[in-house]
This record gives C-alpha cells, sequence and structure tokens, in this order.
C-alpha cells in the first residue's frame, strides 16, 4: 500500500514543471488584477510575488476537485491583495491614485483613446470596491464566470449575473 502511495504522488521535479507552466500562463493576468485592486504598480509587483510565494509553498493542497490551478492561483492572489488593502487603511491614505506610468506612456495613443481611457479609469474609480474587484477578475484577470464563482464561493449564474451588474455601472459611470 505504501508503494502505492508514493507512485502516485508527483515527483519534485514534475511539480516544479507543473509550477512552472501555471506561472507562465497567469502571472501577466495576476499582476493585472493586483494592479487594478491596487492601483500601485510597486504594491502589485509584490503583491503578484506573494501570491505565487504563497503558491508555490502550498502548491500540495491543491485540490483538483475545488477548481482549477488557475483558479486556486488567483484565490491566493485576492486574499494578498486584501491584505495589502487592509495594511493601507491602517496607514495614511494617498490623496490621488498614482498614475499608471505604462497607460501615460503609451506611444501612438490617439487623443480619443486616451480620453476614453481616463473615463473608464475615473468610472472604475468610482464603483463599489466589489463590484471593482468583479471587472478585474473578468477583464483583468480573464477569469471565467466559473472560475469566478468558484472563487467567491458562488454559483456560476450568480457570479454572472454580479459581473453583468457591475459591467452596466461601469458603462453608466463611463457614459
Amino acid at each position: 500500500m505504501g508503494d502505492t502511495l508514493t507512485m502516485a504522488l508527483p515527483t519534485p521535479n514534475t511539480a516544479s514543471v507543473a509550477f512552472d507552466a501555471l506561472y507562465r500562463s497567469c502571472v501577466d493576468d495576476v499582476h493585472a488584477y493586483a494592479w487594478s485592486m491596487l492601483r500601485d504598480r510597486a504594491a502589485a509587483e509584490d503583491v503578484t510575488a506573494l501570491a505565487f510565494e504563497r503558491a508555490y509553498r502550498k502548491r500540495h493542497s491543491f485540490d483538483p476537485a475545488r477548481g482549477t490551478s488557475r483558479t486556486w492561483l488567483f484565490a491566493i492572489a485576492r486574499n494578498a491583495a486584501l491584505d495589502e488593502l487592509r495594511r493601507r487603511k491602517r496607514t495614511a491614505s494617498l490623496l490621488v491614485d498614482p498614475e499608471d506610468p505604462a497607460a501615460a506612456a503609451a506611444v501612438g495613443e490617439s487623443g480619443e483613446h486616451a480620453e476614453r481611457r481616463a473615463s473608464v479609469r475615473a468610472a472604475l474609480a468610482g464603483l463599489d470596491p466589489h463590484d471593482r474587484e468583479l471587472v478585474a477578475l473578468k477583464f483583468h484577470g480573464g477569469l471565467s464566470n466559473a472560475e469566478i464563482a468558484a472563487l467567491l464561493g458562488v454559483s456560476e449564474t450568480n457570479a454572472g449575473t454580479k459581473v453583468h451588474r457591475a459591467v452596466t455601472k461601469l458603462r453608466e459611470a463611463c457614459a
């Protein structure tokens, strides 16, 4: 029986390869999600690194029956981002959100495109934090409604409804 159990466990090499693939496929989406939640590039990089560090340390606790590895990783990233937001509430808050240097340095961006980007950014800032998180998970994180549902612990239909309502509020705020 011990031999069967040992053979069923992945070797460290296999686990490392799988984690590397997860990292490569998700790092940009996790960073975009963290940035949209924190609106601070340095903090988003820290949260992204922390999320992957936590995931690596707890990689053996991943249960595929509970969802995809991507959903599991975003749950870890979400907790790390919320920890950072709570930490910020305990410290002095900024008077103005820092600008996204990548957005400010967009090459060849037309005046209309820049205006639309500024409008969306302002509308996002005006959303309720829960709605902003849903938009971030859907569009910055690239998660499906099923993945968002697993992350939030709600049904897929409920997640889809919540995302739809958040996007509707965003559209109204942009108008």
